[in-house]
């Protein structure tokens, strides 16, 4: 009988599901994209992750693509995520103050129940299907 997966486990394909459709949104046909704070330009897979503006931690925007984009290493983990450059560009990007809106939002109370996250692989799995490139 094989064993259902930990919650933790859910979580953590549900991550890579999104990271990696994060990724491709913002890639060009060959997968290279750009670092949303440091605009250094790299193949999806290498050295680029999905940064968020608000932590992870928030499960409100965990998964939220307005709180997330492209990038590199150096920016998401070395300068812990360059928050004050993202905010500036999310808020370029949107035209309106939408750093203060996930702000707000990150400090919202979620449950999310292990169906909601099952769904929500299938549905990154579906959309990260319709890029090609590897």
């Amino acid at each position: 009988m094989k064993k259902k997966p930990t919650r933790s486990k859910i979580v953590k394909k549900l991550d890579a599901e999104f990271s990696r459709y994060i990724r491709l949104k913002y890639s060009d046909h060959n997968g290279y994209v750009k670092c949303y704070t440091c605009k250094r330009i790299k193949f999806y897979k290498d050295s680029m992750q999905n940064g968020h503006f608000m932590s992870r931690r928030f499960y409100s925007t965990r998964w939220s693509e307005d709180n997330c984009r492209p990038q590199c290493y150096g920016c998401n983990v070395h300068s812990q995520g360059r928050n004050y450059e993202f905010a500036l560009n999310l808020n370029k990007e949107y035209g309106y103050d939408i750093a203060q809106e996930l702000l707000q939002l990150s400090r919202e109370i979620v449950k999310i129940s292990t169906p909601e996250l099952l769904e929500k692989i299938e549905y990154y799995k579906v959309l990260n299907s319709q890029f090609n490139i590897d």
